[in-house]
């Protein structure tokens, strides 16, 4: 009578036991994992934030906290450097392109699903081949062209070039390929046309995929660089990464925290961006026919 069965015995347990099980996780050493990988991913940026409060001696002196020329570094950037303009140099860019990549690897992903024409297949894969070529690649032959059109110095020297995208159509046309395809047939039978299809059939159930490209194709234009710099001499249509230069020598030296605390400035922007789009980033790329 007295004594205890197996499972009264698991159950019985200290109370110590119990109260340190119900303030630790179940899978606790996974959440410490995690913590740390965060701190490692993010301590760059931490740092970045740190240093564009000092000044160069509290720098170069390895200072681990807040420093004393946060509104100097500030002033440096924002009036003398003018980072604002390139900034908003940089967003208009970033949207106009964003806008026109979209339109056109809609089109293209609609060309290459739901209509026939001689080699179809041959300019597909001439669009997956133009994916291994970095952009280097094409520089000098993209520079002799935009002479010749006399765009340089403008707005459309460093907007047109980047409007087709081979990633956004290779996109589209995978989306577009897995859809059923009764969805063209009804349009065909209640007599819709193919702008019509697009824009009331697949438009709305591909709002995740132009999120998706939407992220990307924002942060990638963002980050231009060696093409803005090669174009344009203009600095008040110049972009913000090569308005970032500028602030190496912002006091006749290389300060740091002038130019950490226009690095940091300049992030905001893809980080807004992704915040507002990651549900359609992280869908968009989901591994799922229901995504």
């Amino acid at each position: 009578m007295s004594t205890i069965t197996t499972s009264n015995r698991k159950t019985a347990r200290p109370a110590y036991a119990r109260r340190r099980e119900s303030l630790l996780p179940k899978r606790w050493y996974v959440h410490i994992l995690l913590w740390i990988t965060i701190f490692i991913v993010g301590f760059p940026l931490l740092y970045a934030i740190v240093v564009s409060t000092q000044s160069n001696a509290e720098t170069l002196s390895f200072q681990a906290t807040f420093g004393s020329h946060t509104r100097a570094n500030l002033e440096t950037v924002i009036v003398d450097r003018n980072l604002l303009r390139f900034m908003w140099n940089s967003t208009l860019l970033a949207i106009f392109v964003t806008i026109g990549k979209t339109i056109l690897s809609l089109l293209a992903g609609l060309a290459f699903v739901y209509f026939r024409f001689p080699g179809k297949w041959l300019v597909f894969g001439f669009i997956l081949i133009t994916l291994l070529m970095p952009t280097e690649m094409l520089i000098i032959a993209l520079f002799r062209l935009v002479s010749e059109l006399e765009w340089g110095n403008t707005f459309w020297a460093i907007s047109v070039p980047f409007l087709a995208s081979a990633t956004g159509s290779f996109l589209f046309r995978q989306h577009f390929a897995n859809l059923p395809s009764e969805l063209s047939e009804a349009a065909q039978i209640d007599g819709a046309n193919p702008l019509q299809f697009l824009i009331r059939v697949l438009i709305p159930i591909s709002w995740n995929t132009i999120g998706a490209l939407a992220v990307i194709q924002f942060v990638y234009m963002w980050n231009q660089y060696l093409w803005p710099s090669l174009i344009i001499k203009d600095e008040r249509i110049q972009v913000v990464q090569v308005g970032l230069g500028a602030l190496r020598n912002a006091e006749g030296s290389l300060t740091y925290g002038p130019m950490m605390m226009g690095a940091v400035i300049a992030t905001i922007p893809p980080v807004v961006v992704f915040i507002l789009l990651q549900r359609q980033f992280m869908r968009g790329f989901a591994i799922s026919r229901d995504k």
